[in-house]
């Protein structure tokens, strides 16, 4: 996850209420699409996992996952869930080929607009080739901090698209909605499944 030290302090400040508002009980319908493009079994990365929900349903459909976030209160809810989570920053991926999946679901929205083409190259160079990437981001053209005080970046599907395929991704699927989130704003998203 992002650096931010504001952002990090609202994650750790509301992790529980975050979990509250968030947890899933079953896969979702994005979480479906992104198992069925995995196939059975397989190794993912959850970047950017907050309290561990989409990790421990990934584990309960026999996937072998490993979860980061730069929150340590969010880290240690996962713990508590049985997730293998640990205290990581986006800046902190470095492997090569480790992964069949990696999931970043509405957490690299919180990453410098410079510093998007470093993670998503690195993210590449994390799966195995043919792996499978899902990222979703919220809408719009600028940066700043919401309410609560958390930074975002916002991106135009052109801009996430031309982002995706200059780090070598092909892309599957695009689909859009519009939820509210902690901060009680209704806010557009983009959510894109691709292949390395």
């Amino acid at each position: 996850m992002s650096a931010d030290p504001e952002t990090l302090r609202v994650y750790d400040n509301s992790a529980r209420d975050y979990a509250d508002k968030f947890q899933a009980a079953e896969p979702g319908t994005h979480l479906k699409s992104f198992m069925a493009a995995l196939g059975d079994g397989g190794t993912v990365l959850d970047l950017g996992c907050g309290p561990g929900g989409t990790a421990a349903l990934l584990m309960a459909a026999g996937y072998t996952v490993v979860a980061t976030d730069a929150s340590e209160a969010m880290v240690a809810l996962a713990q508590q869930a049985g997730v293998d989570a640990r205290r990581a920053r986006f800046d902190q991926l470095d492997v090569v080929a480790e992964f069949d999946g990696i999931w970043a679901n509405f957490s690299l929205l919180h990453a410098a607009r410079a510093d998007m083409p470093a993670h998503l190259g690195a993210i590449h160079r994390a799966l195995k080739p043919g792996g499978v990437f899902h990222i979703g981001l919220k809408i719009g053209t600028d940066a700043g901090r919401d309410r609560l005080g958390r930074f975002y970046t916002y991106y135009t599907e052109d801009e996430l698209t031309a982002l995706l395929q200059a780090a070598g991704f092909t892309i599957a699927q695009k689909s859009f909605g519009e939820d509210t989130g902690l901060a009680g704003s209704v806010d557009p998203w983009i959510v894109i499944l691709a292949h390395a």
